[in-house]
């Protein structure tokens, strides 16, 4: 799978732009400001119906415009698909395939494989576990539309129960059975989810520590540990036993939505002991082995963003990773880059096609 041309109008810093698309690799270079980034997010927009850096649809609108559209092209199993994705101020959003518009965002996701790797990912580490716990749910339903009907589902009814915890606090009152119906659908549903989570991590563990490995040469022990109150106790004893607590709370403080991941470098949290270099090799570590999961997952090559790659990796770390694209049969690769004659000297040593588009 690749994309072959690509189109935006309206999209952040652009008016309108057209991009003829090499079907390996493609480096977009230019100074700070430009739009190198928004050209890749443009792209991951295209996979997931949203922006990986601004989730404020208005704000991926050009300050001039009332709209925006992205346009893209792609050539998958030998088929020609086309994926638009448009936005107007003050009306929903709208992705079509083939002309055809979606009436659940949902459908759409994990049709287009895609992984990214951004400065931005630090958020990772830096973080609550709300952000950790978006990075696993993205990588379970590229590959499992059930889950995410699951987790929306879920994510529902707690809004639900967190609302009549509320009322209940304002009016003094409380409702045992209305209760007891959001308790027993939360509990189905954030088991179902708690079980394909603990799957996913121990499929996904071995893959990472794989990646690490191969990256820092085997120079540290990393671990990925999947937290969960659910590992104690089910979920719906959980929310019985805790009631008390969320009605003073007015929120639900247990269940699945407090689940996170923990980084550790040799048995400590990365985040307090772990270096720049060491969290950063990390965190590729993590998107490759994203990557791979997904492509095991799909039987296609995800495309893979390397958005200002050169943040905080050396030159010799950074083609190492795109020597990557040639030995391990990778796929489709965008690069973003301040340094022209940098990224192409690098790229020029893996024996693939590309292109360049330097940005004003």
């Amino acid at each position: 799978m690749h994309l072959t041309t690509l189109s935006l109008l309206n999209y952040k810093n652009f008016e309108a732009i057209n991009f003829e698309l090499d079907h390996k690799i493609n480096c977009f270079v230019g100074n700070n400001g430009v739009g190198k980034t928004n050209v890749l997010d443009a792209i991951y927009h295209l996979s997931f119906g949203k922006s990986y850096f601004n989730p404020i649809t208005t704000q991926n609108i050009n300050h001039n415009a009332d709209f925006f559209v992205i346009d893209g092209s792609y050539s998958k199993e030998s088929k020609t698909e086309r994926v638009i994705v448009s936005a107007k101020r003050g009306q929903k959003k709208i992705i079509k395939r083939n002309g055809k518009e979606y009436e659940k965002f949902a459908d759409h996701v994990g049709f287009l494989p895609l992984v990214i790797i951004s400065p931005a990912d630090r958020d990772l580490i830096t973080e609550g576990s709300d952000t950790r716990r978006k990075f696993m749910d993205g990588v379970i339903s590229q590959g499992d539309q059930k889950y995410l009907t699951t987790l929306i589902a879920y994510n529902k009814v707690l809004s639900q129960r967190n609302a009549l915890l509320k009322y209940f606090a304002a009016n003094n009152t409380s409702s045992k059975d209305t209760l007891d119906i959001y308790n027993s659908q939360l509990d189905e549903l954030g088991t179902s989810i708690y079980k394909k989570r603990k799957e996913f991590i121990e499929t996904f563990i071995p893959i990472f520590n794989k990646r690490h490995q191969s990256i820092t040469h085997g120079k540290e022990t990393v671990h990925l540990v999947y937290k969960s109150q659910l590992e104690e106790e089910d979920l719906l004893q959980l929310l019985q036993s805790n009631y008390p607590k969320d009605k003073a709370l007015q929120y639900t403080s247990v269940g699945i939505h407090k689940d996170d991941l923990n980084f550790e470098i040799d048995g400590h949290p990365i985040k307090k002991f772990g270096s720049q270099g060491q969290q950063k090799s990390y965190l590729i570590a993590l998107k490759l082995a994203q990557f791979d999961f997904l492509k095991a997952q799909s039987k296609v090559n995800p495309i893979l963003l390397l958005d200002d790659i050169f943040d905080k990796l050396d030159e010799s770390r950074v083609e190492q990773i795109i020597t990557l694209v040639e030995r391990e049969n990778f796929g489709q690769l965008f690069i973003s880059d301040t340094h022209p004659d940098r990224t192409e000297t690098i790229v020029k040593k893996v024996h693939q096609t590309y292109k360049m588009f330097r940005l004003d």
